[in-house]
């Protein structure tokens, strides 16, 4: 059974502390690669992959690395992990590594991996580091997701198109049509789709959250 610890890592990864609608870290991948659902979780993966990794690796040496050199430290772990993903992907899957192109390699400079090694992993035992480093990623994934999702429905109105590109062209016929002929909306495809849809996401969670509290502690009627 899980700990209460574990259990606060992964609502605060998922939730709670959410990189991508909480924190607002990232912007640059979660903005430019979120126009349809294949595109989004594979970056969200490769992410989440580098996160958990990368915070178990210094959880492990954090008490050999010298405090003033840390940083650079971390980094270079952080670059090495990245480029296992980005040779890895061009290996197997070199058509989507062409389209994700120069945001692999950026992973190494996303501010979200730096903050979680140097805020989670250098101070906390080497499972929790790994958790929340997979929960910290598996919560942008989900971001990402959902605005891929949203917007390939409503900028192509098909869902997983591209999956080809990840898993080749036995999977062409796997591409949903949600809206038969549907003649596309550009702009959800385009940057200004990415920062609405994001918005709304954003939004949508506080009406959530308020909602919540609300119903936790109702307001009580001034008597007259």
């Amino acid at each position: 059974m899980l700990s209460q610890d574990a259990r606060d890592i992964i609502y605060n990864g998922l939730w709670k502390q959410n990189p991508g609608i909480v924190q607002i870290l990232g912007m640059c991948p979660t903005l430019a690669i979120s126009n349809n659902v294949v595109n989004a979780l594979s970056l969200g993966l490769a992410t989440a992959f580098v996160m958990a990794m990368s915070n178990g690796a210094v959880a492990l040496v954090r008490n050999l690395i010298p405090h003033p050199v840390r940083i650079p430290v971390f980094i270079l772990i952080i670059a090495v992990l990245v480029t296992v993903v980005d040779l890895a992907m061009d290996a197997w899957a070199h058509p989507l590594f062409l389209v994700l192109g120069i945001f692999i390699p950026l992973i190494v400079t996303n501010c979200i991996v730096l903050a979680r090694v140097e805020a989670f992993a250098s101070k906390r035992s080497t499972t929790h580091s790994i958790l929340d480093g997979a929960m910290m990623g598996l919560g942008l994934t989900g971001v990402l997701v959902t605005l891929g999702a949203v917007r390939e429905i409503i900028g192509k109105g098909t869902l997983l198109s591209g999956i080809d590109l990840a898993l080749g062209p036995m999977a062409k016929d796997w591409v949903i049509p949600i809206i038969p002929h549907y003649p596309g909306l550009l702009i959800a495809i385009l940057p200004p789709g990415a920062f609405i849809g994001l918005g709304t996401l954003i939004a949508l969670r506080n009406v959530l959250l308020e909602r919540q509290a609300t119903a936790a502690h109702p307001r009580v009627p001034a008597t007259p």
